[in-house]
């Protein structure tokens, strides 16, 4: 049994890792522009900082005209937080709540596919292309080792229950 609640806990510290990773992605879509001119800031050299000066004018200018387009971004926020919510049901119960991590690994791997489709649809730079994808690649991994531990968990035997006492006045002889 010692083996299992280490095996547990270890399910937990991936979790966290997983979901506060996913919860500051999600909270740095908030102050998007401010973001975006601290970087421009760093003096960036290259292609690098004048794809980030030119997206610094971009929001400058949809931030003094369009404020209301950001609308978007925080709904960005809003839904990674969402989602890190969804995995208390594996803090919960991770065997039975597997489908979770299968499912965020599945939206990890549909990552790929829309940074392919939408970059040049919207007129970025090809070589972005990478980046956004290493969020799916990144983010299958913590998922990859989470079901692999979770499914040592189900094979183990369960953990030893009491049974439960009946409480007085609920129904229970006294």
């Amino acid at each position: 049994m010692e083996e299992r609640r280490a095996l547990e806990q270890r399910i937990r510290l991936w979790l966290v890792v997983f979901v506060v990773c996913l919860v500051l992605s999600g909270v740095t879509a908030f102050p998007l522009v401010h973001e975006v001119r601290w970087v421009d800031g760093w003096g960036l050299p290259g292609f690098v900082g004048d794809w980030i000066s030119q997206v610094r004018e971009g929001a400058d200018a949809t931030d003094a005209q369009y404020p209301f387009l950001f609308y978007g971004t925080d709904w960005l926020a809003f839904a990674h937080l969402v989602i890190a919510v969804a995995f208390y049901g594996v803090w919960r119960d991770a065997v039975r709540n597997i489908w979770i991590v299968e499912w965020a690994m599945i939206a990890c791997a549909g990552i790929i596919p829309l940074a392919a489709i939408c970059i040049p649809i919207r007129g970025l730079p090809l070589w972005w292309m990478p980046v956004d994808m290493a969020f799916g690649v990144f983010g299958v991994v913590p998922l990859l080792i989470l079901r692999r531990m979770i499914k040592r968990l189900e094979a183990m035997p369960a953990a030893a229950t009491a049974p439960a006492e009946p409480v007085s006045g609920a129904g229970a002889p006294a």
